[in-house]
């Protein structure tokens, strides 16, 4: 009989001791702690990775938008100079009027004129009467470029001008 009850003495034993393991709660504070840190940690990590894309991001918008101006201020300059449209000049085709030593660049767009002899006549739509002009057609090509990052920011503008020329009958 005593080892009867010596197993059963056992078993109990056994019983207590694993209901006081699961009562015994000393170190869940510190796992709860442990897994808030982790949580936060991500948190933190998330948001600088956010913020640094965002950067990137409007980072290009700027250089795109810049390199965009820089063309079309390099159209503006082209057009508000007459000289640059006096068809002498255009005896190789095309003339860059920013090589051109009285033509000050103030931008840094590469600009293109070149005198479109495959047009002749009025331009379309704007009733202009072709008997009193002479119409001479010229084509702008300017390029913008900024912000020599991994990848720099190129924009495009291609434009034309149409110049009316009085004939001898006289114009308006």
């Amino acid at each position: 009989m005593s080892g009867l009850s010596n197993g059963v003495k056992g078993e109990s034993f056994m019983n207590i001791k694993n209901n006081s393991i699961l009562k015994n709660q000393s170190g869940a504070a510190l796992l709860i702690a442990l897994v808030m840190m982790i949580v936060l940690t991500l948190i933190g990590l998330a948001s600088i990775f956010s913020s640094t894309l965002d950067i990137k991001i409007s980072g290009n918008k700027r250089c795109s938008t810049d390199a965009f101006y820089a063309a079309d201020s390099g159209v503006q300059v082209v057009e508000a100079r007459v000289d640059n449209f006096n068809v002498n000049l255009y005896s190789t085709g095309s003339y860059d009027p920013f090589t051109d030593a009285n033509n000050i660049n103030p931008t840094n767009a590469q600009v293109t004129v070149t005198h479109d002899t495959t047009q002749e006549g009025a331009p379309r739509g704007h009733g202009f009467s072709a008997t009193n002009f002479e119409f001479e057609h010229f084509l702008i090509a300017s390029i913008g470029q900024t912000c020599a990052n991994p990848i720099p920011s190129t924009t495009t503008i291609n434009e034309k001008l149409v110049r009316l020329v009085p004939t001898q009958q006289g114009g308006y």
